[in-house]
C-alpha cells in the first residue's frame, strides 16, 4: 500500500469522526414531584407492608459532568403517609412513631455526591426525622428517558435510629428495618 493512500484513509477516517457528536453533559435542576414517588415497605407481624407520601418536595442540582458539585433536598409531608388503612394513617401520626404534630416533616439534604460510574452515585447526606438527625448514604441509578432523568435509589433505615416505635411498638411486632423507595423524576436542561 502506497503512503499516498493511507494518508487519505487516515484524514478520511479523522474527518469522519469530526461529525460523530461527543456525549454532552446534561444538567438537572427541577424534580417533577407529580410524576415521582415515594413508598416503603416493612414487616409487622411477619407480613411484608408497603406505603407511600403523596406530598413531597424535592430541589436537584445536578450536572452529569461534575456529579461532586450536586445538591438535592427532599421534604416530606409526613402526615400525607398512606400505609394502607386509615387506622394505620392514624397510628404511624402518632407521638409513638412519627409524631407530626411536633416534627411534621421528614428532611433529606445532601453533603456530597460520589460518581460510582454506569450511571451509577452514592448521596450521602443528613436526614433528619423526630428530632434526630443521622448521615445516610443512599445508591441512586440515573435512567436518562426521552430527555428526562429518572433518579431511582432506596436505603433502609432503622426506625430505633429516630426513636420511631417506642413503647408496645419497640419489640418485634414490627420490623426495626424500614425500606425506603423513590422514583426522582426531572426533565433536561
Amino acid at each position: 500500500m502506497n503512503l499516498r493512500l493511507l494518508r487519505f484513509i487516515a484524514l478520511a477516517g479523522a474527518g469522519a469522526f469530526a461529525f460523530v457528536p461527543a456525549a454532552q453533559a446534561v444538567v438537572y435542576n427541577a424534580v417533577n414531584n407529580t410524576a415521582s414517588t415515594i413508598s416503603f415497605t416493612f414487616q409487622q407481624m411477619g407480613s411484608r407492608n408497603y406505603g407511600t407520601f403523596g406530598k413531597f418536595a424535592a430541589t436537584l442540582d445536578f450536572d452529569t459532568d461534575n456529579p461532586s458539585a450536586a445538591h438535592a433536598t427532599l421534604s416530606i409531608d409526613l402526615n400525607s403517609i398512606d400505609a394502607g388503612s386509615e387506622d394505620a394513617n392514624t397510628e404511624l401520626q402518632k407521638a409513638a412513631w412519627f409524631n407530626t404534630a411536633e416534627y411534621p416533616e421528614a428532611k433529606f439534604e445532601s453533603t456530597s455526591v460520589k460518581a460510582l460510574g454506569n450511571s451509577r452515585y452514592t448521596f450521602t447526606g443528613n436526614l433528619s426525622l423526630r428530632g434526630q438527625t443521622r448521615e445516610v448514604s443512599v445508591p441512586v441509578l440515573l435512567k436518562s428517558e426521552n430527555a428526562i432523568g429518572i433518579f431511582v435509589g432506596e436505603l433502609t433505615l432503622k426506625r430505633d435510629d429516630f426513636k420511631m416505635g417506642d413503647g408496645e411498638w419497640a419489640a418485634s411486632v414490627v420490623s426495626n428495618d424500614i425500606n425506603i423507595q423513590f422514583r426522582m423524576v426531572a426533565p433536561q436542561r
